[in-house]
């Protein structure tokens, strides 16, 4: 396919990026594309295509500060970390994969801002029944992702395909449903054990990435998951579940020592961590400090805390969603994700290390 043939904005990006100048299309343009892998703390809507999943987020109240104030598959009142990161970068909303691989009139144009893989209740653990699917676990995020790259190498060549792949950014918000899984399944294994596992297998996956031309990853620690609404919920003092935190920081120091090991044996990768779970903390710990007043109770839902149900049409939520952390019984609001963005984005070392997100896409 032949650069005349494709957006005109694109092919002016194109020739910056072969000849060395600034690579911006716009003003605002920081890279080419966003590639999103994870869960439902990312997905825009992938769930809304698989027939079996009980994991959707296509109904109201969800999207009700989104700008079409319409349910879009996002479990949340607006926007995510996904679509947020997506403006400071001066891309376009990076639309779900499945969205795009159901067209029969498929284009490469299509894929060239980018693509959002990220799958509710989607695990690194690869245990789903590939006859009937109700998420898309990591590695299948993934195996999307090498048809993609397939095709854009095929439209622009391999060398400019290398070039647009290096340049882009791999945002990777993965491991909170293996946490709760650990419990929920009476594993055998140890809890050092279990998430050594899970590393393991992400370690693959991004190595996969890199083969196929990912080189700068932004990538998320799990957070204060056992302080969410559903979690204290289940505690008779509605305290946070404190089994389940101390399982997310194994995890999450598992992960940080996989990627330091990963950066020596990859040549050329470049990574940001962000350290979701004490960033959350400090919400939780002084709310009032980051501008929310209720970090307990989910704003929609039912029952105690808000939390004996999710949030459903015909359940309550409040009016003021900015000064709640948490949205419905698992999901933070867009306010939270807007305050946790920032962080990814510009955050001092003591969060994102080894360097932060605006650092990590000047490279």
């Amino acid at each position: 396919m032949a650069c005349n043939s494709f957006l005109p904005s694109f092919c002016v990006f194109l020739l910056f990026l072969l000849y060395g100048a600034s690579y911006t299309v716009t003003e605002a343009r920081v890279i080419p594309a966003m590639f999103v892998f994870g869960d439902s703390l990312v997905d825009v809507g992938n769930n809304n295509y698989l027939r079996y999943s009980f994991a959707k987020a296509n109904f109201p109240h969800n999207g009700i500060d989104f700008p079409t104030r319409k349910p879009t598959g996002r479990f949340g009142n607006g926007k995510n970390a996904a679509d947020l990161i997506a403006v400071k970068m001066g891309l376009p909303t990076i639309p779900p994969y499945l969205s795009m691989s159901s067209k029969s009139n498929k284009s490469i144009t299509q894929f060239l801002n980018g693509v959002n893989f990220a799958s509710g209740a989607s695990k690194i653990l690869n245990d789903i029944d590939p006859q009937y699917p109700f998420s898309i676990p990591l590695e299948k995020q993934v195996d999307y992702y090498l048809a993609v790259h397939k095709d854009l190498a095929q439209g622009l060549g391999a060398s400019r395909a290398q070039i647009y792949l290096s340049k882009s950014l791999y945002l990777i918000i993965t491991g909170s449903n293996d946490i709760y899984n650990y419990f929920d399944s009476l594993s055998n294994s140890t809890q050092q054990q279990y998430v050594n596992s899970i590393v393991l297998i992400f370690k693959e996956q991004v190595k996969r990435l890199y083969d196929y031309g990912a080189r700068k990853f932004s990538i998320v620690g799990v957070g204060v998951i056992g302080c969410t609404p559903s979690e204290r919920n289940e505690q008779a003092d509605r305290k946070c579940n404190e089994d389940t935190n101390r399982l997310s920081l194994k995890y999450n120091q598992a992960l940080v020592s996989m990627l330091k090991n990963l950066a020596s044996e990859l040549r050329g990768i470049n990574y940001s961590y962000f350290d979701g779970y004490s960033v959350m903390q400090n919400f939780i710990q002084k709310p009032t400090a980051y501008g929310f007043s209720e970090v307990k109770a989910a704003c929609c839902g039912l029952g105690k805390l808000n939390a004996d149900a999710p949030c459903l049409p015909f359940a309550t939520y409040c009016t003021n969603r900015s000064n709640h952390l948490f949205w419905d019984r698992t999901h933070p609001t867009e306010a939270a994700h807007r305050k946790l963005v920032d962080y990814m984005l510009y955050g001092p070392l003591q969060y994102t290390f080894p360097l932060n997100v605006k650092k990590l896409v000047a490279i």
